[in-house]
Formats: C-alpha cells, structure tokens, sequence
C-alpha cells in the first residue's frame, strides 16, 4: 500500500506559500516601520521642547516652523475630476499602478497652496477593491475628497447624484445588503452598490473640460469655475482616442496640455500620469505659467533620446503600496 498522500485541493504550492510568506514579513516590518516613525516625531518634539525651554532652539528655524504652522491655504474654486470609469479596461498590475497614482494625486492636493476641489467618479470594481485592501482602507480617511460610484455625468444631472463624502463611509460589497438567492461568495455587483445622496454643485456642460493628449485644442488658463477631468487609466498607450471619444459622447469639452507649444524639445510621447497631470495643474495655479508648471513635473529623463521614455509604455512606474505608505504617511491617512 502506498504512503503517499492523495492530492489535497488546499495544499498550497511552493509559491503560493513563498508569496505568502513574503507578505507577512513585508506587514511586519510595515508595522515596525510606522512605530519607529512615530517614535521618532515623539524624539524630535521633545528634544525641541528641551532647547526652547533652555533657549538654545535657533531662531530662524523657530520662525520658519511658526510661517510652515500659519500658512493659509487658499481655495482656487476649481474642481478637478479622476474619472475611474475603465476599471475593465485595464489588468491587475495596471489597477496596482493606478491606486498608486491616485494616492500621490491626493498627496499634491493636500500639500498645495491652491488645492482643487478633488472628485474620484466610478469608483468599483477591482479599483474599489484594491483600495479597500491597501492601507487598511485609508482612502476612506482621504480629506476634502469625494468618491462617486456612478460617474461625472451628474456634474450637470443633480438628480442623479450619488455623492460619497470621505467623512461618511462609502459603500463597499462588505456593507452592502446581500440580494436574496445569491451565495455568499459570490461578489455584489457595482450598480448593486448605493451611495448615500447629498446636494452636489451643478455645472453648465460648457464649463466642464475632459483632458486628453488625442485633441488639437490647447488648454490656455485654467478658470475657478471650470471642472477639468482627468482619465484613470493606465493602459500603456493600448486605446486610442479613448478619453476623447468618451468626452464627445457626453458633450463635453476636450483639451490637451500645452506641451507641444512651451516643450517643444520633448523627444518622447507625451503621455503623462494621472497624478503628474493634476501636478502640472497645481503647479499652474500657483505660478500661472505654463513652462515653469511644465518644466517642474515632468521626469527629466523624458528630455533624453533614447532613454527608456522613448518605449510605448511611456508613463512612469508607479510605486508600490509600501512605496507610496513611506513616502509620507500622514498624506495618506
């Protein structure tokens, strides 16, 4: 009689277990990692304390934390919209790439002087499921930013608002009502998903501006009562005209960033991320200046012929989650 073991369905293999392995140490050591940055703030707040009450903290650096401390955001009044509406569209290392994306999108918007009015619309699918997964949720703890789970057409239709405030808790499959006759392993669909209703401002649809590469139209200014939407894609250049087409069969404007007119000695696509492209924006708010805007945000390698820029897949590479959680944990909770 045989010793060995029939084949178990629930045995892992070699790599699975590796993999899994692997993410144990890597939510160890994140865990570590934030005790330790925590720890530190603590360190350097009270060595601070101690040399302002031995008054031995240098002056400028005192004057410099109080301007940081009192310096006032001013709201430029216009609204910028991710539309996540190609959750289809893309595959499961392209979804990783544009979680990453949105949380540095988020980050510019917390750190500007000028910050928009910030709208992610489409949220579902595997994109709502992977920011359900990273960060314990924190996109849910994200400020001064709005989720839609249907998409920006009701910029201009209030009726069908579905407005996902960050202080409230957005719908997810796990707070859904399960419908009846259906198994519990089985994944809720997004139109099953409700958003609770709020009083949204309403746009008149020549105010609303889609942001492609794919249109002659060169935006010029960019105006405090315009709402400019951005495409959450990533999709290594695969569709083309799609956020163009998409734009007209809603009956919204289109226009391009002025690259070609102030960059004129970029040598690669002129691809962008989704969070270099609200970058540019920022920075534009504050210097009004397209160049300079231009010029601050995008990699210098994309100025080099030959280099990797020049590849189809001309977008940069994304961080990972880990990546994005060190680079500041505060922006991201």
């Amino acid at each position: 009689m045989s010793n060995i073991p029939e084949n178990d369905s629930n045995v892992l293999s070699k790599n699975a277990l590796k993999k899994a392995a692997k993410a144990e140490r890597m939510a160890a050591v994140k865990i570590q990692r934030r005790a330790r940055e925590r720890e530190a703030k603590k360190e350097k707040k009270r060595q601070r304390a101690e040399k302002r009450a031995a008054g031995e903290l240098d002056e400028d650096d005192d004057e410099e934390a109080k301007r940081k401390a009192k310096k006032q955001k001013l709201q430029f009044g216009g609204t910028v919209v991710v539309d996540l509406g190609f959750d289809d569209m893309m595959n499961e290392k392209e979804i990783k790439s544009l979680t990453s994306q949105l949380a540095y999108t988020y980050s510019a918007n917390r750190n500007a002087s000028f910050p928009f009015s910030l709208i992610f619309s489409s949220l579902n699918g595997r994109t709502l499921e992977r920011l359900e997964s990273v960060g314990d949720a924190s996109y849910k703890r994200w400020a001064n930013t709005k989720w839609w789970s249907s998409g920006y057409e009701q910029l201009w239709n209030a009726e069908e608002s579905s407005d996902v405030p960050t202080d409230a808790t957005p719908a997810t499959p796990e707070t859904v009502a399960r419908p009846e006759n259906t198994d519990a392993s089985d994944p809720i669909p997004a139109s099953e998903i409700p958003s609770p209703k709020n009083d949204i401002q309403t746009y008149p649809r020549d105010k609303i501006v889609y942001l492609t590469a794919d249109t002659e139209e060169e935006l010029t200014e960019l105006l405090p009562d315009e709402v400019y939407i951005i495409g959450g894609i990533v999709d290594h250049n695969r569709y083309k005209n799609l956020c163009f087409s998409k734009a007209k069969e809603s009956g919204v404007r289109t226009a391009c960033l002025p690259i070609g007119r102030f960059l004129a000695s970029l040598p690669t696509r002129k691809v962008l991320t989704v969070n270099q492209v609200f970058e540019i924006l920022v920075k534009w708010v504050e210097c009004k200046d397209w160049e300079e805007a231009l010029y601050s945000v995008i990699p210098k390698r994309k100025f080099q012929q030959g280099g990797k820029s020049n590849s189809d897949a001309n977008i940069d590479q994304p961080a990972d989650e880990d990546t994005v959680a060190a680079q500041d944990q505060e922006d991201l909770s």
